[in-house]
């Protein structure tokens, strides 16, 4: 006769006790971090709001300040005198913008002369050069050349009246026979210009 065996598994109620504990022990540790990190955003666009908020109330203490102090002057019987419009009026007109100025210079400056130098003083921006002297050119053609770019180009023409040579005369640098120079760009309306005018 045979024996029917069966075999039992007494750990199997425990190791399904295991999974589960590890499920719920997963599914907190999920949901800390979920609520961590949700508190962790919420607190950062509370910051945000908060931050945002005082710098409204800033822009707004700052808009009241400047309409009060306005309507003191509307108020006020002061004035701004012929002087203080003659002042702004210069200010707004007689301004140079040497960026544009300094590209358009170093655009009409060909590769055969080098600005060694240059000031702004009195109105007259004064431009000190060097050129090699050429047997194949007349001594002092390519200067004049220069003078002529710089007239006929507006960015410098615009605010200079007139734009002449004021010296040039021969040196050596380096057993090199050169010629040294001296432009004068007279800003419009100066005294200089009045006095050459006159």
């Amino acid at each position: 006769m045979n024996q029917l065996f069966f075999k039992i598994n007494l750990n199997k109620y425990g190791e399904l006790k295991q999974a589960v504990l590890k499920e719920r022990r997963t599914f907190r540790t999920t949901a800390l971090a979920f609520i961590i990190g949700t508190a962790i955003i919420y607190g950062v666009v509370l910051n945000l709001n908060r931050n945002m908020a005082r710098k409204v109330d800033n822009r707004r203490q700052t808009l009241a300040g400047l309409k009060l102090e306005i309507k003191s002057k509307e108020e006020t019987d002061e004035s701004l005198s012929a002087k203080d419009l003659t002042n702004i009026a210069e200010i707004s007109t007689d301004r140079i913008f040497w960026s544009k100025k300094l590209v358009a210079l170093s655009e009409k400056t060909s590769d055969k002369i080098a600005i060694t130098d240059f000031s702004f003083k009195s109105d007259v921006l004064s431009i000190f050069g060097i050129t090699r002297l050429d047997k194949n050119e007349k001594e002092y053609d390519l200067i004049n050349e220069f003078i002529e770019n710089l007239k006929n180009n507006s960015q410098i023409s615009g605010d200079f009246d007139e734009i002449y040579l004021v010296e040039k005369h021969r040196d050596y640098e380096k057993d090199v026979e050169i010629i040294r120079f001296q432009i004068n760009c007279v800003h419009e309306g100066s005294d200089t210009t009045k006095g050459r005018r006159q």
